[in-house]
């Protein structure tokens, strides 16, 4: 046992944050391929970083006591945008708590109630994205995935309120796409500039909205099947509602976690299966037959190769700990790699290949395919995005195909939180020509019998 820290780049911290920053996942690669499995990255203001990427390590990490790793408090930068009662941001006895009340809003069986409301924006959306022309998909999915958040979240119909709060919504998450959201000194940074200014007034406007929101629901004593309904029923273990301090973050939490990744995963997905020819014959055939085996697997493929949160959340060591061979001290921040584990050629033979039909063969494993983190802070909505994600495919693949645009590969680029195509997911898209055909044929055989 060692208790020095993993080796790691030596450049100082500030090239190293922009090659964090700038070049995400390739800058993760260059590091394990010089330094191995797990190594120590050092960025501006922050404590030191070590990523891991071996399975047994993950299990390790994803089952360490909760007293002794903190993810809450390794995410704290997020608490300008979630607020500080976010299930993200707390750890032990409150964390466990908190997310015991969230949990019942969240389950399968609460988000197949909302399968419906999904589809039908999907639907609507996919029909009015242009035919025969290359166009951005991932605009087009964030104003797609931000109206299922807001409906399915607030039970919101379309109208002044949905309107305000998804303006303000873009406003607050804009602030993410800059190098400087990663820094927990930012809002000192920034005071009194512009951008910070921006940044406060929307989420002050955004909170005076929600508020307002959760007295109205609370007053009227709606039922609804929208997670705020949900979470207003929900109680304490001493019987106690949620406090709206509580609910409004988190709402704030669901909104900003279930937008961003949700529309940048779809948008890989699109430039994915654009240059899979074949791969989207085999789910047009499943989907006309009204199957999902292959689709769900399609999916589980996607976010294998682009996980648009590369790494878990951050664990902070707050008692030493042995993870493999080394002994962590207190104050180092702990990173379950998702993409690295993912790209590992020992774990997912030709990991650069897309091949869905490898989870067809065997499931995910729960250390190898974390691209929803793991162990007790699991993303509480995975559920909801794998819904989301195989409706809005379904709604498209239904009736179109994709094509790959002209001009060069999609990179990954940071965006806040996520990482999205760079060039915004361009694709072609065109009517199913077999679904023509088959109208054609139909018509005709129609005007016979007649």
């Amino acid at each position: 046992m060692r208790s020095e820290l993993p080796r790691g780049p030596r450049a100082p911290a500030l090239l190293q944050t922009i090659g964090w920053w700038s070049r995400p996942t390739a800058y993760l690669e260059r590091c394990r391929a010089r330094y191995g499995r797990r190594f120590t990255i050092r960025l501006i203001g922050q404590s030191p970083f070590v990523v891991l990427s071996d399975p047994d390590e993950l299990k390790q990490l994803f089952q360490a006591p909760p007293d002794v790793l903190h993810p809450g408090e390794g995410a704290r930068i997020l608490e300008p945008v979630v607020g500080a009662n976010s299930v993200i941001l707390l750890d032990e006895a409150p964390h466990l708590r908190q997310r015991k009340l969230l949990l019942p809003a969240f389950h399968g069986e609460s988000m197949q109630r909302l399968a419906s409301l999904m589809a039908d924006l999907a639907d609507e959306e996919v029909s009015g994205w242009p035919q025969g022309e290359a166009f951005e998909s991932h605009p087009r999915l964030q104003r797609l995935t931000l109206e299922i958040i807001l409906r399915a979240v607030f039970g919101l119909e379309r109208g002044a309120q949905l309107e305000s709060l998804r303006e303000l919504l873009r406003e607050i998450l804009a602030f993410g796409d800059s190098p400087l959201s990663l820094l927990p000194f930012a809002p000192q940074l920034l005071a009194g500039r512009r951008p910070m200014v921006s940044f406060e007034a929307a989420r002050a406007r955004a909170d005076e909205l929600i508020f307002a929101l959760i007295e109205e629901r609370r007053t009227e004593g709606s039922h609804g099947e929208d997670v705020l309904s949900l979470l207003l029923a929900a109680r304490h273990e001493d019987g106690s509602e949620m406090s709206p301090a509580e609910l409004r973050d988190e709402l704030m939490t669901a909104l900003v976690a279930g937008h961003e990744t949700t529309a940048s995963q779809l948008a890989w997905a699109l430039t994915t299966l654009a240059h899979e020819r074949r791969v989207q014959a085999r789910l047009h055939d499943e989907l006309d037959d009204d199957e999902e085996a292959y689709l769900t697997a399609t999916i589980q493929e996607i976010m294998r190769r682009k996980p648009v949160l590369p790494s878990a959340e951050p664990r902070l060591v707050k008692q030493e700990v042995q993870i493999g061979p080394v002994s962590y001290e207190p104050g180092v921040v702990l990173f379950a790699s998702a993409y690295l584990v993912h790209h590992d050629p020992l774990v997912y033979p030709d990991p650069y290949a897309f091949r869905p039909e490898r989870f067809l063969e065997q499931a995910p494993g729960t250390y190898t395919w974390i691209p929803f983190g793991g162990g007790r802070r699991r993303c509480i909505g995975a559920s909801f995005a794998q819904l989301e994600m195989k409706l809005v495919l379904r709604a498209l693949l239904e009736r179109f195909e994709l094509e790959p645009a002209d001009g060069p590969a999609e990179t990954a680029r940071r965006r806040g939180i996520a990482i999205s195509p760079s060039r915004a997911g361009r694709v072609v898209m065109r009517e199913r020509a077999d679904l023509t055909r088959r109208s054609a044929r139909s018509a005709v055989g129609q005007a016979t019998a007649a």
